[in-house]
């Protein structure tokens, strides 16, 4: 569904103090927490529902990383849509220094109902509005 091209990137986060490491880099449990909360609302509003919950995250592949001050932006596309599920792909790069900083190629999350359990959805492509997304629900 999607290539390398097609993500999109619109969360930024400025790198400081607070999420460095003992090397004084980014802390990777900082980053995984970012990207995890920012996939989360990208799925809520692909799947029309609050009712995401995280399923399986793939092998996380650290190339670079960030230091303090610098600024760093997440980026996600959807690549399928299953009954219940939607999977993307993450990257992250540093717009200081230009470089990728992690890729996650699968992260999927489910959409659930009531009782807790997978629920159908009814997309099967990627939106780049809100229009799904009911503010009563």
């Amino acid at each position: 569904m999607a290539d390398h091209n097609d993500i999109n990137f619109y969360t930024r986060k400025w790198v400081r103090p607070e999420d460095l490491n003992a090397h004084g880099t980014l802390f990777g449990g900082s980053l995984l927490r970012w990207i995890d909360d920012e996939a989360v609302v990208y799925a809520v509003i692909q799947l029309g529902t609050r009712q995401v919950v995280t399923k399986y995250i793939s092998e996380i592949n650290f190339v670079s990383s960030a230091t303090l001050g610098d600024i760093i932006e997440i980026g996600l596309v959807a690549t399928a849509f299953g009954r219940t599920s939607i999977t993307m792909r993450a990257e992250v790069r540093n717009i200081i220094s230009g470089e990728r900083i992690l890729t996650i190629d699968t992260m999927v999350f489910v959409s659930i109902g009531a009782d807790g359990r997978p629920a159908p959805h009814g997309y099967h492509q990627m939106t780049r509005t809100r229009e799904r997304l009911d503010p009563s629900t």
